[in-house]
């Protein structure tokens, strides 16, 4: 790990024109200089260097970025690559950061924990494919599954023998240390100081780390003993917390990021079945309930996990209760029930890949479809019709992305015979609830100045794109979101001040709104984490973390809207019509923040109408153009309110 003492002495020393200077030919045009871009063809040069700001962007293909984002996109590097190669132009030696001796001993113990792994992995491949006791039982029971030879060594199976000391003793034995043996789990210590094996007589799965160390291990018994678990997995330790590690991730996840979607299952042998039939992107969360962990590491490679199901109802009833955490999360959750009395590793053995790959496509549909069919399913008693309709409720309200709860909600009500409005509305509360829920242990000191009372847009409005407001609006928060709003006091008299950047974030949450241009969706969430993590942060701070971040997709955005603001060589920048041309520097921001807040939502409101509108030309049936009007009245209502707040003609 490089230092970030050492990364930001390159950064301020690398001159960005220097530096691209080496690439192309740049010529001076006023405080900037210019040049045909280097990421696509053009004639006319519209690649624009700031050496003032430190940035690039060209305003022919939109690349942005900064002299890092520079190096890494010119010249396919790795962000660490791209600040190596900065340090050798300038001299500046990159160095590991200086570690503390407590982190030295415990970097130390984990490196001697993973190779103790190493050991016994190779320890148990051995056994089970060189030795009688490990060839006749682990062996043949890998062969009865289906399991080929290149399938065992791709996965490393194992078999660790009955001798309950057999690994320790070899362990010892090669010089391994009996420290690291407990610590991995792989030994126990009884109390008279004597090592006996966790894992003997068992046939042995390991467990690899996304880079494809072994860090862990899973056991199945093949004796029959009521009083010995049928899986056995080895503890959390220094190298292994179960709850961050899905098992078969390290094999599977080129595929999965190749072919966009996940397969997750329960079991090694599910996981290694299918790979064997030809269904690689697959993983397992090793029959334990998803955590938050878990289905963040699936999103790093995909947002589409499909989740199977084996026959069992009940079953099925009890694990799709864990489900609704991957909707939070934002993926696209898809299922596929097997069929009755199968289960991943059964389906997997029957069929060649391309019929299960038939299969798995053929059966898919969408997760909440097949919570309400299978919820509904028989149900006609009104009471449990009701708590149904509540389940499904909270499945769809934790949706972060408001067109896909949108969508859901209408799809819902026509399954279930509800009017759409009313399942909004329960939606809407249910998010509300689940808000006020999260934000508890958050001490909230007072609500911040109100936006003239604005009603909330309503949840049928979705898919509306106002590109400029919500850039006006990102550009606020990076050029003024550090700047005091309004101070106010909290119960115990205690001062308490509100920044720019607080309020826009709490003003477009509180709405239950959302950016539809990804780009900057994507900075807006960058921006509130940075908050939840660094709440200190000053303007400078935050705009030198985005405009030098890792990820070229936001710090490409930062830098695009503030060379937007400061390529002219000036402070001032183009915001909504309301101000007329006022310099946006001298506007007091208690009054433009909050003005700009309603500007976006009357935009919002105006796009709506306009789409209900047109759709009403269209409608031919009474009842459903009586219903488009109904929601046209309500956005006027809310428009006029907001155009009085702002006591101007509302904008088109």
């Amino acid at each position: 790990m490089i230092d970030h003492q050492t990364i930001e002495k390159i950064v301020d020393a690398a001159d960005i024109v220097d530096v691209i200077g080496d690439f192309v030919t740049l010529r001076r045009r006023g405080v900037n200089f210019i040049a045909r871009c280097p990421f696509h063809d053009e004639k006319t040069p519209s690649f624009t260097v700031s050496s003032a700001k430190g940035l690039f962007k060209c305003f022919g293909c939109g690349k942005a970025g900064n002299v890092v984002s520079f190096i890494m996109e010119h010249e396919r590097l790795s962000y660490v690559e791209a600040i190596k190669y900065l340090g050798k132009k300038y001299g500046i030696e990159v160095r590991e950061k200086e570690q503390s001796a407590e982190e030295i001993i415990r970097n130390n113990d984990r490196e001697s924990m993973l190779i103790v792994s190493g050991f016994a992995n190779i320890f148990f491949s051995d056994t089970l494919n060189n030795t009688d006791e490990g060839r006749a039982v682990g062996l043949s029971y890998f062969r009865e599954r289906g399991f080929s030879k290149k399938i065992i060594d791709k996965f490393q199976l194992g078999y660790s023998p009955a001798k309950r000391t057999a690994f320790s003793e070899a362990a010892l034995k090669a010089g391994y240390r009996e420290e690291f043996l407990v610590k991995t789990g792989l030994s126990i210590k009884r109390d008279d100081g004597a090592l006996f094996d966790r894992f003997s007589g068992r046939v042995m799965f390991p467990i690899h780390s996304l880079s494809g160390r072994v860090i862990a291990f899973g056991g199945r018994i093949l004796q029959t003993d009521k009083k010995a678990a049928k899986y056995l997995n080895s503890p959390d330790s220094d190298i292994y917390l179960k709850r961050n590690v899905l098992y078969g991730i390290y094999f599977s996840k080129q595929a999965i990021s190749k072919l966009d979607k996940c397969y997750l299952v329960e079991g090694y042998t599910d996981v290694i079945s299918l790979f064997a039939s030809g269904v690689e992107n697959v993983v397992a969360s090793s029959g334990t309930s998803l955590t938050e962990e878990q289905i963040k590491l699936i999103s790093r490679f995909s947002e589409n996990v499909t989740v199977l199901f084996d026959g069992d109802a009940a079953g099925i009833k009890a694990s799709i209760r864990g489900i609704d955490m991957l909707l939070r999360h934002g993926l696209k959750v898809k299922v596929v029930l097997l069929p009755d009395g199968e289960d991943p590793d059964s389906f997997a053995r029957k069929h060649n890949a391309e019929e299960l790959r038939g299969f798995l496509d053929s059966a898919e549909q969408d997760f909440l479809s097949f919570k309400v069919n299978l919820l509904s399913e028989g149900v006609n008693d009104p009471i449990k019709k009701a708590e149904i309709i509540h389940e499904i409720v909270n499945s769809i309200s934790v949706i972060p992305d408001l067109i896909t709860r949108n969508v859901y909600i209408q799809k819902c009500s026509r399954i279930l015979e509800i009017e759409e409005k009313i399942l909004s509305s329960e939606v809407a509360r249910s998010r509300n609830r689940q808000l006020a829920s999260d934000n508890a242990e958050k001490p909230v000191d007072n609500e911040p100045p109100p936006v003239g009372e604005l009603p909330p847009i309503p949840a049928f409005v979705s898919n509306i794109f106002c590109q400029e407001q919500e850039k006006e609006l990102l550009m606020y928060m990076l050029k003024h979101g550090r700047e005091n709003l309004f101070r106010t006091e909290n119960e115990e008299g205690d001062e308490v001040i509100f920044h720019v950047d607080e309020y826009i974030i709490r003003d477009i949450k509180n709405d239950d709104l959302e950016f539809q241009n990804l780009q900057y969706k994507k900075l807006f969430e960058e921006y509130e984490k940075l908050l939840e993590t660094s709440p200190d942060r000053d303007t400078p701070s935050i705009i030198r973390h985005f405009i030098r971040h890792s990820e070229i997709d936001i710090s490409s955005v930062a830098v695009s809207l503030l060379m937007d603001t400061h390529m002219q060589g000036n402070e001032n920048y183009t915001v909504s019509k309301i101000w007329n041309g006022t310099n946006a520097v001298t506007i007091n921001m208690t009054h433009a923040v909050p003005k700009a807040l309603a500007a976006y939502k009357s935009k919002i409101l105006t796009i709506a109408i306009y789409k209900l509108s047109e759709q009403l030309k269209t409608e031919n049936e009474d009842e459903e153009r009586f219903n488009i009007l109904k929601k046209i009245t309500q956005l006027n209502e809310q428009k006029k309110f907001i155009s009085n707040y702002l006591d101007r003609v509302v904008i088109l």
